[in-house]
C-alpha cells in the first residue's frame, strides 16, 4: 500500500508519496533521482497512469534533503518519468508542510520551507494561521538565458533555464493563441520543437549535464500591462505532450530571465491556458542567473491509499495519449 496526500497549485495536480516506498539511495537529491530512475520508475508509474492518475498528472517521492539545512528533498516525477525542477509542486510541499505541522511557522505566521530538489535548494514562503495557508511564494534556483533566436519548427525560438530548460515561443508565431481550442495544435507543435533542439547545443546545461535536455516548450501571448506590471498567458507542454495547467513554476523563472534579459522586466503576472495565475519578481542578480520569487496559490485535495492486487493486469497503469 502507498499513502499520498495530494494537491493542486493553480490547477496543476501534485501527488506527495507519503509512505510505502522503500528508500531511494543516494548521496545527493540529483543522485537519489538517478536511482530512482533505475529502481521506481514502476511505482512512478502505478501512481501517475490510470487508472490511479492520467496522461497529465504530477508528483514527487519525499526523500531526505541534502543536509541539515533543508526540511524535506523532493522527485519531481509526470507521466513520462522524472523531472529537474517543479515550482508549482514546490509551492505545494510549502503548503503541506505547514498543515502536516512539519514546518511551524514563526510569531509573525510566516514559515520558510526549503527543500532540496535536483535542481538545487529552493524555498517555499509560506504564510500561515492556525495553520490555514494565507499566501505561498517560491523562491527559486538561479535562472538565465542559453540562447536566443534560434530557428525552429520554422519560427525563432528563446531557450532559458528555470530549474529545467524551456523553450520559449509566442503562440502567434504558428497563427495560434494559448487557448483550449488550440491546445492539440500547440501540443504537436510542441513535440516538433523538442525533436528539432534535442541534439542542440542549446539543450545542455552549462554545468551539469544532468540537467540538460529540453524539459518544455511553453507559448505564450501577450496582454495588456496591468498597472505597468506586465502580463502574459502561457501554456507549458513539457515532457512528452504532457500540458502544465498552472502557469508553471520553473516555467515562469525561465520566462522572466528571458523578460530581464530583454529589457529588465521585474515583474511579471503570468496567466495560465484555465485562467489561473502566478505573480513573479526578479528579487536579485547573481553571477549564476537571476533569483525570481514567484506567488500562486496550492489547495489540498484528498488524502490516497493506493493497492496494489496481484491479479490486475495493469500492474503499472497505461496512458491513452
Amino acid at each position: 500500500m502507498i499513502t499520498t496526500v495530494d494537491y493542486h497549485t493553480a490547477g496543476e495536480p501534485f501527488r506527495i508519496v507519503t509512505g510505502g516506498v522503500p528508500e531511494i539511495a543516494g548521496e545527493d537529491v540529483l543522485a537519489r533521482r538517478t536511482t530512482a530512475m533505475a529502481e521506481l520508475d514502476d511505482v512512478r508509474r502505478l501512481l501517475c497512469h490510470e487508472p490511479r492518475g492520467h496522461a497529465d498528472m504530477y508528483g514527487c517521492f519525499l526523500v531526505p534533503p541534502n543536509d541539515p539545512g533543508a526540511h524535506l528533498g523532493a522527485l519531481f516525477w509526470h507521466k513520462d518519468g522524472f523531472s529537474t525542477a517543479c515550482g508549482h509542486g514546490t509551492l505545494a510541499l510549502g503548503a503541506y508542510a505547514v498543515h502536516e505541522g512539519l514546518v511551524e511557522p514563526g510569531p509573525d505566521g510566516l514559515a520558510n520551507v526549503v527543500v532540496d530538489v535536483p535542481s538545487g535548494r529552493v524555498t517555499a514562503q509560506v504564510r500561515a494561521s492556525e495553520r490555514r495557508v494565507q499566501s505561498l511564494t517560491f523562491v527559486n534556483v538561479p535562472s538565465f538565458v542559453i540562447a536566443r533566436d534560434l530557428r525552429v519548427a520554422g519560427v525563432s525560438v528563446d531557450v532559458a533555464y528555470g530549474g529545467a530548460i524551456y523553450a520559449s515561443v509566442p503562440a502567434a508565431a504558428f497563427g495560434l493563441s494559448v487557448e483550449p481550442r488550440h491546445l492539440d495544435a500547440l501540443v504537436a507543435h510542441s513535440r516538433r520543437i523538442k525533436a528539432e533542439l534535442a541534439d542542440h547545443p542549446a539543450s545542455r546545461h552549462p554545468a551539469d549535464e544532468r540537467l540538460s535536455g529540453i524539459y518544455g516548450v511553453i507559448f505564450h501571448d501577450e496582454l495588456p500591462d496591468v498597472e505597468g506590471i506586465t502580463r502574459q498567458r502561457n501554456v507549458t507542454v513539457f515532457a512528452d505532450g504532457e500540458v502544465d495547467r498552472s502557469p508553471c513554476g520553473s516555467g515562469t523563472a525561465a520566462r522572466m530571465a528571458l523578460l530581464h534579459d530583454r529589457d529588465r522586466t521585474r515583474r511579471l503576472i503570468h496567466q495560465s491556458i484555465v485562467g489561473s495565475f502566478f505573480a513573479a519578481t526578479v528579487m536579485d542578480e547573481t553571477p549564476e542567473g537571476v533569483i525570481v520569487e514567484i506567488d500562486g496559490k496550492a489547495y489540498r485535495t484528498g488524502r490516497h491509499v493506493f493497492e496494489l492486487d496481484p491479479d490486475d493486469p495493469f500492474p503499472t497503469g497505461f496512458t491513452l495519449r
